[in-house]
């Protein structure tokens, strides 16, 4: 009979844990993030801030050399590579859209370019969760490219969530434009 209480004020205690360390308000950072810069001083403690995070995520792995990664700013875009497009609510890679990674990675596979992977959202939700929405979209537009053969460190990804539409209507048909993953490019 102690055994049974025992186990009774066991699950309780788990459900709590669990939902204390389950609901998390940022999105996790991975081990694959880029090292911050070596060199400089720390910058000191600033406000918070809505703006999307403008520091690029890095696909090499943890143990790559530590070199800084190429800024947002420096790539450009490339009528090579064509933008693919989401469901609401959704980062999963849809079959059409699988065609045209199909053939944005042939073509990154027969060049040396660096590629830069925007994810965006439509401006429904809040900037938070549209940020997150935005990595998540950019993450698997990455998985799919390296499952085709795209060398991973040669891919950096950033979410800019709703900051950056195509379209600014109010409508079902402008909201699935801004939807999607934007692929840029540097020469190495």
């Amino acid at each position: 009979m102690a055994h049974r209480g025992s186990a009774l004020l066991a699950v309780p205690v788990l459900v709590l844990s669990l939902f204390l360390v389950g609901c998390p308000k940022r999105p996790a950072t991975t081990a694959a993030s880029a090292p911050p810069p070596t060199g400089s001083p720390a910058p000191a403690a600033a406000a918070p801030s809505t703006a999307p995070s403008m520091a690029p995520t890095m696909a090499a792995p943890a143990t790559a050399p530590s070199t800084t990664p190429p800024m947002p700013s420096e790539f450009q875009a490339t009528d090579n590579l064509k933008d693919i497009h989401f469901d609401f609510d959704k980062y999963d890679i849809r079959g059409g859209d699988a065609k045209i990674l199909d053939a944005n990675a042939a073509w990154l596979k027969s060049n040396d370019n660096l590629v830069l992977i925007e994810g965006h959202c439509d401006e429904r939700g809040t900037n938070e969760y549209n940020l997150a929405l935005g990595e998540r979209r950019a993450k698997s537009t990455m998985n799919y490219l390296v499952a085709q053969g795209v060398q991973a460190a040669r891919i950096t990804i950033i979410s800019y969530g709703k900051e950056r539409p195509v379209c600014s209507e109010h409508s079902e048909d402008c909201w699935a434009k801004n939807r999607r993953a934007h692929f840029l490019v540097k020469a190495r």
